[in-house]
């Protein structure tokens, strides 16, 4: 036990420091006040349910420092219960904006997230395609910063990063320290070239290279994953062609979850989709991650029933909290929210037993998701 979880701690330490050295390596994309925009862009939005939130994004939209005869807005519609639907109606008529609405009950046996991206996949006019979701709100410079990356590498795909904010509870904070351990993990693995995980709330890509990698064909089954499915097709496909937007100026904000129940749906949802990668460098990086935690949450009931010495236990735990506490002083750096990182102590008392839980409880492939019951095929 105590040399298994030695080489576990061995092996997620050089994943999380490579990863540190990448991020910081990284380039920061900024485009100069000099930099004129002239790439047609679709924002694509599916939402569900976002009657309290969608307005908000939409002003922002609005907001943007971005030609608007360049910008077209798709919000895609999954079979909404409340009033999102006519709320998105009512804005449309006073916004310069061209946005139109999409619903997916206008197309039989269409519904979940991938048939709505997938249809505004498909319908949307521009050589750029930007995806946010309804709950997010962006900054002015969002789609600019886009633009101008684009202009300077070429990329297929683009990551962009997310934050958390209104963060007020320590639920909700530790969840932002957790998060963003996650943005910068998947943002530095692009920075390395091996790209492994992105976030829908924040990303884009070439409409012709949707097509050109088949778009969902071959996960069509699991409801979560649309995004890092995608990412890791075009990486395969295109190697060198993955790009990630390390600007805090692109930066989406969206909110943490209120109540224990959602997290936890919300985690088993992504952790659901780990089984299917295609991708055995991506499998091995999650397995390690799993691993190193299995083994901490192993050790603690062994210490518990005395078959493990106090001081393996602590140098093992402190070990790990220094690693993750050296990657993720740069990645809440860069979202501006350093005055968080001191939450990772609270947060480690709770993570190990966190990540077992909803690793294995993923692996079920079945969870509740905005009013529904979700089981993967």
């Amino acid at each position: 036990m105590i040399w298994l979880l030695s080489l576990s701690l061995l092996a997620y330490a050089w994943i999380i420091l490579r990863r540190l050295v990448a991020w910081q390596e990284m380039p920061t994309s900024d485009a100069p006040a000099s930099f004129i925009p002239a790439l047609r862009l679709s924002v694509i939005i599916p939402v569900r349910n976002e009657a309290a939130n969608i307005l908000m994004l939409l002003q922002d939209l609005d907001r943007q420092h971005y030609p608007k005869e360049l910008i077209e807005v798709l919000v895609v519609d999954d079979h909404s219960e409340d009033n999102t639907v006519e709320l998105i109606h009512e804005y449309v008529r006073g916004s310069k904006l061209n946005i139109r609405m999409l619903q997916l009950r206008d197309y039989p046996a269409m519904q979940l997230k991938k048939a709505a991206v997938q249809k505004g996949v498909e319908l949307a006019q521009g050589e750029l395609l930007v995806f946010t979701d309804g709950d997010c709100r962006v900054g002015q410079e969002w789609l600019r910063q886009y633009a101008y990356l684009y202009r300077l590498q070429q990329p297929y795909f683009i990551s962009g990063p997310v934050c958390f904010h209104n963060t007020h509870s320590l639920f909700e904070k530790m969840q932002l320290v957790e998060f963003s351990s996650l943005i910068g993990i998947g943002g530095a693995s692009i920075g390395m070239g091996r790209p492994n995980m992105c976030n829908g709330a924040n990303l884009a890509y070439r409409k012709d290279i949707f097509d050109s990698v088949a778009g969902f064909a071959g996960n069509e089954g699991i409801a979560s994953g649309d995004d890092e499915f995608l990412l890791h097709k075009v990486h395969e496909q295109y190697p060198g062609k993955v790009a990630f937007l390390k600007n805090s100026k692109a930066i989406v904000y969206t909110s943490a979850r209120k109540t224990l129940i959602s997290f936890v749906s919300q985690r088993v949802r992504w952790a659901s989709k780990w089984k299917s990668y295609q991708s055995q460098r991506v499998q091995l990086v999650a397995l390690a991650v799993f691993l190193v935690n299995f083994l901490l949450f192993l050790a603690l009931a062994l210490l518990v029933f005395g078959s493990l010495p106090l001081w393996i236990f602590v140098a093992a735990y402190v070990a790990k909290f220094a690693v993750d506490f050296l990657f993720l002083r740069q990645i809440l750096g860069f979202l501006g929210k350093q005055e968080y990182l001191w939450y990772m102590l609270p947060l480690q008392l709770v993570y190990v037993p966190y990540v077992v839980i909803t690793g294995v409880w993923g692996l079920l492939g079945r969870y509740r998701w905005k009013g529904r019951i979700i089981r993967n095929a």
